[in-house]
């Protein structure tokens, strides 16, 4: 308003905005009638759930659970029963069958392999396939029978995984890790007198190493047992010349059995 504006002219213009039917004084900001007060304002959804921090799920540790479910089993069978029901390796679920082990439960000699191929994934057993039947005569070189009734010529058989990995590609560190528990465990309840590693994932899980080629034939401890390293018969398929070496592990395993 103009400071220079008298007060009958003021007053003039107020009586004319009333008959207009103005009934409240103009302010410098329009004010929205329909917002409700702070105190009684309601906040968006989005707004509440900014506000509200939302809880998260605790994260899961596998191994823990691995290892808890391992140290449960007081058999072979219950054993097997826990890692039939262990959902926390992805490998699981586009595996057939679980593949436990093979031979006699009370041999002297355990056999820790990798993982499962093609064909022990469809028959469920360890050590099946080519590769399988190749192990089955380095085995018989020196006495030794998966088949055997008795102690001192049966052999144990397993792997580090229980479930094929897809393509047959190397099982990661992670699904090593997981499954390492049920390892122990397995070895723990079998009790041999020797571990046999065979090939590289085998000696990654029981030694914490790899490079097969450097490791076999040196006595090493796994699994609180001494264990022998030793080229995978899958290897030795592909590269025949390797099969010297291989037998004088074979003669180092034959002479502690001695």
């Amino acid at each position: 308003m103009d400071s220079g504006m008298d007060w009958h002219y003021a007053k003039a213009v107020l009586e004319w905005q009333v008959e207009l039917g103005a009934t409240e004084a103009i302010l410098d900001a329009p004010i929205d009638r329909f917002e409700l007060p702070k105190s009684q304002a309601r906040p968006s959804p989005g707004a509440a759930a900014a506000a509200a921090p939302v809880p998260r799920a605790p994260e899961i540790d596998a191994v823990e659970v691995a290892r808890a479910a391992a140290q449960g089993a007081g058999s072979l069978t219950e054993l097997e029963a826990a890692m039939a029901a262990y959902d926390h390796c992805e490998l699981k679920r586009g595996a057939r069958n679980l593949v436990f082990s093979d031979g006699h439960a009370a041999a002297r000699v355990m056999i820790i392999g990798e993982a499962p191929g093609r064909d022990e994934d469809r028959i469920g057993k360890p050590f099946v396939g080519r590769a399988g039947q190749l192990l089955d005569r380095m085995l018989a070189a020196i006495g030794l029978d998966r088949t055997a009734e008795a102690r001192e010529q049966a052999v144990y058989i397993t792997n580090v995984l229980p479930w094929r990995p897809p393509q047959n590609r190397d099982p990661e560190a992670t699904e090593i890790a997981m499954m390492l528990p049920f390892v122990q465990r397995h070895v723990d309840l079998v009790d041999p007198d020797f571990v046999v590693l065979m090939g590289n994932i085998s000696c990654q899980a029981g030694l914490g190493q790899r490079g097969i080629l450097k490791l076999r034939g040196t006595w090493a401890e796994a699994y609180g047992r001494p264990a022998l390293p030793m080229t995978h018969p899958a290897y030795l398929l592909r590269q025949p010349q390797a099969k010297r070496e291989a037998w004088a592990d074979l003669l180092s395993l034959k002479a502690r059995l001695s």
